[in-house]
């Protein structure tokens, strides 16, 4: 199954933004391309960036977003198409809207949406609303987790994603500084998936550019990092020789020792083993 990471220009525009995304959508479709995905706040803008101030959230055009998102469903129904892309999902008025990832399928609908749950010291300052829960997704039977952006800094992401069976996290950030970039090459070697990153094209060269990491957590394919738009792309094959340690021996081996039971059938009742304090 063949994904693709994007790195798409992000305005203050949602109409521009929604042009950029539908764009890389048929640019991406015609390179055989089942999945493809954008960065946090693609369409709505991101707080700090495009949205100045929380204040401006009571003016934001939800409207209009939504229509562009029913824009950009239709396109994926009529290039066959999965897309997941990064907006605000609007709350009550009182409450900061969620930082959220729509997942859109090749018949044209959404799928679900993912919130972001673990929202950064200055995002929790009137800008969103975390979320509350992981979510999975299937697209030709691989199985599909989503994290965003301070995400990267926190293990148990990964981990309970790895424990629900997923092939691959798409990550999506606005800008992948190197400390995300080697935390998610660690998640996805310690668990054995792979994990797709996208980000918006301003923020590179200055950052990472969109990439693709494998199971190994080597990456396997990153945009050219001259800012320019453009996608990273890359085939998923479970069969793939060059996974196989990975996929078919530290995978299933990590989660047998996770659990215990190799290791507690094998413990000592040698007195010695207790002692800690002598040679």
């Amino acid at each position: 199954m063949r994904i693709a990471a994007a790195q798409t220009i992000v305005t203050p525009d949602i109409g521009a933004n929604g042009e950029h995304i539908r764009a890389m959508m048929v640019a991406s479709s015609a390179a055989g391309v089942r999945l493809v995905h954008f960065c946090e706040g693609a369409l709505s803008g991101y707080a700090k960036a495009q949205i100045g101030h929380p204040a401006e959230w009571a003016r934001f055009d939800w409207q209009r977003q939504e229509a562009e998102l029913r824009t950009i469903a239709a396109l994926c129904g009529q290039l066959r198409l999965f897309a997941v892309v990064g907006g605000a999902h609007r709350l009550a008025a009182s409450a900061p809207p969620h930082n959220s990832l729509y997942v859109l399928s090749d018949q044209g609908s959404l799928v679900t949406r993912y919130d972001k749950r673990y929202l950064s010291n200055s995002e929790l300052d009137g800008w969103y609303t975390p979320g509350t829960e992981a979510i999975t997704f299937t697209v030709d039977g691989y199985r599909i987790g989503c994290a965003i952006c301070i995400e990267a800094q926190f293990p148990e992401v990964f981990a309970e994603y790895e424990r629900s069976g997923v092939d691959a996290v798409l990550f999506s950030s606005y800008g992948i500084p190197g400390r995300f970039d080697t935390a998610l090459r660690a998640h996805a070697g310690l668990n054995c998936l792979w994990i797709s990153a996208a980000t918006p094209a301003q923020t590179v060269p200055d950052r990472a550019p969109a990439a693709i990491v494998g199971p190994d957590g080597k990456w396997a394919v990153r945009c050219l990092p001259s800012g320019a738009a453009g996608f990273a792309e890359l085939l998923l094959d479970r069969q793939d020789p060059a996974y196989d340690i990975a996929l078919n021996k530290a995978r299933p081996w990590r989660r047998l020792a996770r659990e215990g039971a190799i290791y507690r059938e094998r413990l000592s009742d040698d007195p010695r083993s207790r002692r800690r304090d002598e040679f």
